[in-house]
Formats: C-alpha cells, sequence, structure tokens
C-alpha cells in the first residue's frame, strides 16, 4: 500500500503565546515541526512527506526540511488539509497520514498502528486513548455536572485515511466546526476506526507542554562527557582570540587557524563525547583551506555534528591557564559567544580562568593552555 504522510505546519500557535509559531521552537535543540517530519521520513511504510505551512519560514527555521515538498497551508486546519491532499493528486497515493506537526514526539509504534488498520481495509483510523480523569462540565467558575466519562477517549494524531475518500470528503463536506480530519469524516458516514495512542504523543500547545515534551524526550538519552585539551605558544603581530573574543594584548598565539585555545579544547570536547575524533580529523592542519581560519566555524561544526545525531549539549565548562592576560574581564562575554555558537543558554557555558603559579611553559608567558569538558546528551 501507497501511504504519504502530510504534516500540518501552518499554525500561528498564538495558544503558546510565543513571537515565533511553536512548530519552529526548539525541543531539546531541534525544531519541533523538524522532529515530527523526521519520525515520518524514517519510517519504512511511508512512502513520501509532504509539509503544510509557510516555505519561507520552514527554510528559515528548518533548513532540514527544505529537501521534502512544501504546500502553502489555508486559514484554517481544514483549508490546510485540503491543500495539502489537492497536492497529492498528480502521483496520489492509496492512503494517506494527516498528522499535527505540534506533535513531535509521535512512537513509531502508533504510525505502524494505523498503517496496519489501514492495511486491513480500514476506511479512517485514528490513534486515541481513554479518558481516566473524571470530567466536569463547568460555566462562569461553578460545576454544572458530572459528565460520564464511559466510552470517552482523547484523539490523537497521525490520522489515516483512504486518499480518495478523504479528498472528496473536502471537497463536499461543508462542516465548519471540525477541529480534525476525522470530525470530517464521521460528517462524511464514513466508519471511523480506534487504535491504542501513546501518552508520550502529546501536543505541545502551552510552554508547559514544551516543557514536559522535553521532559519526555530527554529521558531517552544517555549522557556522554568529553574532555579537551589544547596549547598554544604566544607569537607577535597577531590577534588573540580567546573563547571567540579578540582580547587586547601584546601578542597573539601562533598556530594554523586563529589558534583560539579555548575553542579548540571545547571542539575536542565535544568531538571526544561524540566518539568523532578530534578537531585535527574534521579540520586538519595540512589543510590550506584553514589557514587563519576562524575557530568560530569549528565550533559550529561540533555542534551541528551533535544536532545531526539527534543530540543536545547540555553543558560546556572551559578553563583557560595562563599568567597573562586576565580572563575575569571577558568571561562573561566568552560566555555569550560560546554559548551563540553551539545555539545553548549561556547559563549552560563556564568559562574561568588558573595560573601555574609561575610553573611550566605558561607560568613563564610562553604560551595558553586550555582544558574543556562537554557533556552531551545523545538518543
Amino acid at each position: 500500500m501507497r501511504i504519504d504522510a502530510l504534516i500540518l505546519a501552518a499554525g500561528s500557535g498564538t495558544r503558546f503565546g510565543s513571537a515565533l509559531p511553536k512548530q519552529f521552537l526548539p525541543l531539546a535543540g531541534v525544531a519541533i515541526l523538524q522532529r515530527s517530519v523526521a519520525a515520518f521520513a524514517a519510517h519504512p511504510r511511508i512512502r513520501r512527506v509532504v509539509v503544510v505551512g509557510d516555505a519561507a519560514a520552514i527554510r528559515q527555521h528548518c533548513p532540514d526540511v527544505v529537501g521534502l515538498p512544501v504546500v502553502a497551508g489555508g486559514a484554517t486546519r481544514q483549508a490546510s488539509a485540503r491543500a495539502g491532499l489537492e497536492a497529492l493528486a498528480e502521483d496520489a497515493p492509496d492512503a494517506v497520514l494527516i498528522h499535527d506537526a505540534a506533535r513531535p514526539l509521535v512512537p513509531t509504534h502508533v504510525i505502524d498502528s494505523v498503517c496496519k488498520a489501514l492495511a486491513e481495509g480500514a476506511e479512517a483510523v485514528i490513534p486515541a486513548l481513554p479518558v481516566t480523569d473524571t470530567l466536569k462540565a463547568v460555566r462562569a467558575g461553578v460545576v454544572e455536572r458530572t459528565v460520564p466519562r464511559e466510552g470517552l477517549h482523547r484523539v490523537q494524531t497521525p490520522q489515516g485515511f483512504r486518499y480518495d475518500a478523504i479528498l472528496a470528503a473536502h471537497r463536499t463536506v461543508r462542516a465548519s466546526d471540525c477541529t480534525d480530519d476525522a470530525g470530517l469524516a464521521e460528517a462524511a458516514g464514513f466508519t471511523v476506526r480506534l487504535v491504542a495512542g501513546a501518552e508520550e504523543n502529546l501536543k505541545v500547545t502551552t510552554r508547559e507542554d514544551l516543557a514536559r515534551a522535553e521532559a519526555l524526550l530527554l529521558g531517552r538519552f544517555l549522557p556522554r562527557v568529553g574532555t579537551g585539551f589544547d596549547v598554544h605558544r604566544f607569537s607577535p603581530g597577531r590577534p588573540l582570540m580567546l573563547c571567540g573574543v579578540a582580547v587586547p594584548h601584546p601578542l597573539g598565539l601562533a598556530g594554523h587557524s586563529d589558534a583560539d585555545v579555548g575553542i579548540h579544547a571545547l571542539c575536542d570536547a565535544i568531538y571526544g563525547a561524540l566518539g568523532e575524533g578530534d578537531i585535527g580529523t574534521a579540520f586538519p592542519p595540512s589543510d590550506a583551506r584553514w589557514r587563519d581560519a576562524d575557530s568560530a566555524m569549528f565550533l559550529r561544526h561540533a555542534a551541528d555534528r551533535v544536532a545531526a545525531r539527534g543530540g543536545k549539549i547540555l553543558h560546556a565548562d572551559v578553563t583557560l591557564i595562563c599568567e597573562r592576560p586576565k580572563i575575569a574581564p571577558h568571561a562573561a562575554a566568552m560566555r555569550n559567544r560560546l554559548a551563540e555558537l553551539m545555539g545553548i543558554e549561556a547559563a549552560s557555558v563556564s568559562v574561568k580562568a588558573t595560573t601555574t603559579e609561575g610553573l611550566g611553559f605558561t607560568g613563564r608567558g610562553e604560551g595558553i593552555a586550555a582544558q574543556a569538558v562537554a557533556t552531551v546528551l545523545l538518543p
């Protein structure tokens, strides 16, 4: 059976209260939309994934989604779903799954269950969970009555349908009060089958939902810790770059790149946590392309490698070892710059300094050393 997936990402997310639509907000370092798309793109029963939303915004906030077809959404969820369905018509599937981008943790087994029911002949399939809480009907803050919960279910997505049938329903049924595609299917007279949903398949509607989703997601991760150490000798005629910040000093550091010893140690810590070698593996000093290069690109690359593995940089700690210059006046700027390059909060970055009490090459003022520790969460 040829099954396509539509990811609905055209909403403005006004209930969330963010200037940026919620589907583009980061969830453990990866955009919510990107996580939703990945769940279907990686599924063996899904032939094609199409995103419904603003193409320009998707290009800006979810560059990894750009390679997929994007269809402009409509003013309502129903209009967006129809736009996506119409876009599939030229190479029509046998069935289609329609999924809210705001459900980024949809488990593989839920997608499996919906696809299986469709393959067994179901006309429409929705994942759902039985209501277990007591329900009250309330008006003006006062309980009017208790609502029986027997037979009530909380409905999720993806919702699956025979393609021709759901497209015809969108074209013919006039039902403006449908909050999901199953409602439209019911109005069209479909028999809608239920399969088991999952508690983790929550919809991110509020900031509390986002925090809960992140806690669930990070619960699937394992912490990895890497360490890095680097040394560069002083050299005249070069600017002194430390942790991405130009520090006033009579001497710079010698090296093939800009010799930012703090960033180099931190890169090695991140690569170490990933088990991907060191900075020389990714950027060989024998390669002329990296001569005098801004080390910021090295740190961005290390952070991108974490994201590519589906992980998150949890914390970074850098210690600069030198007699001069004094680091304390620049530490805050260094923290902010490192955080910016890694795409994490400045509160998750530490930059500090120590001396060797006049001992060794740093004590003699011959250069600067740095050591770093990075904590990374990986699935």
